[in-house]
């Protein structure tokens, strides 16, 4: 019946050509049914992923995260989904994508049909997609970068917002207004009115030789760069104080740099917000770092 089906199909022209549905590799479309909980709650988790020389980068953080995601929202974890299991169905969809050299790569795991918001099941189902990346390696883009605070709706700062849900309507309707205001991201803030992340990454601010970023406690995403830039600033090599803390929108126009990572991108200088315009100086080293640091060079 055409009414209760629900195509999963991925976007060819972004290169996904083969997905990964519960083990089993298939035609870039599949049928989800339309009690699918992902699809009627926002019941799923999901990691972004990256492929670099054909391994997985970052592999046991992203497998201990979904874990502990999953374990907080009370799903069912496969007796089978160890690491190994993990990274071997990751490669499997890159490979039948033809990209396995280097791409992005999104698991989603939902729980399973069936119940309103009470599920029927504890048990879950997954998809993995995967799609062509240009280069292994981060590469610094010095392009111009414009973002801008988004105020119509806040990240509430709770536990719930620091996991890779599939609700994630605050971030689209703010990529949207992005797009209607030539702005390249927007600034998401909480309900305390401190800015927590942006759109599509973890924020990072460079003042008064300090390196400051959102703490968690303030509902920005455990994100996986932005660990890594914690370790590696932690070191001294950049004569920088680390803080974890908060940032108020005040403190945006006061600040020497701003930067956005994520595992895609590495680290995205921002250059203009408002009126003010940063500079770019720590973030060539602090790239190549953080390349050599995860073995991409």
């Amino acid at each position: 019946n055409c009414f209760n089906k629900l195509i999963f199909a991925p976007n060819k022209i972004r290169g996904f050509f083969m997905i990964n549905f519960k083990g089993t590799i298939q035609s870039n479309t599949t049928q989800l049914t339309t009690n699918n909980r992902g699809f009627l709650y926002g019941d799923a988790v999901f990691e972004t992923i990256k492929i670099a020389n054909s391994k997985v980068l970052l592999l046991e953080e992203h497998y201990f995260r979904l874990m502990s995601s999953m374990r907080i929202l009370r799903m069912q974890i496969p007796a089978n989904f160890t690491m190994e299991f993990f990274e071997q169905q990751i490669i499997l969809t890159a490979v039948a994508s033809n990209c396995s050299e280097s791409a992005r790569v999104r698991i989603t795991m939902f729980r399973n049909d069936g119940g309103l918001y009470l599920p029927q099941s504890r048990e879950v189902s997954y998809v993995i997609a995967a799609s062509a990346l240009a280069s292994a390696k981060y590469i610094l883009d010095e392009n111009p970068y414009e973002v801008e605070l988004y105020k119509d709706f806040f990240v509430t700062a709770q536990l719930l917002s620091t996991l890779k849900t599939t609700n994630k309507i605050i971030n689209t309707v703010a990529s949207i207004y992005a797009e209607e205001n030539d702005f390249q991201n927007c600034l998401l803030i909480n309900e305390k009115k401190n800015v927590v992340e942006a759109i599509n990454g973890n924020l990072f601010m460079v003042k008064d030789n300090m390196l400051i970023t959102p703490s968690l406690d303030e509902g920005c995403v455990n994100g996986m760069i932005r660990k890594q830039l914690l370790k590696l600033a932690k070191k001294d090599n950049y004569g920088l104080t680390v803080v974890e803390g908060t940032i108020s929108p005040f403190d945006l126009q006061k600040a020497d740099q701003l930067f956005i990572t994520n595992v895609i991108t590495g680290i995205q200088p921002i250059t203009k917000y408002r009126k003010k315009e940063y500079e770019n100086t720590i973030l060539a080293k602090l790239l190549q770092d953080l390349n050599q640091s995860l073995n991409l060079v």
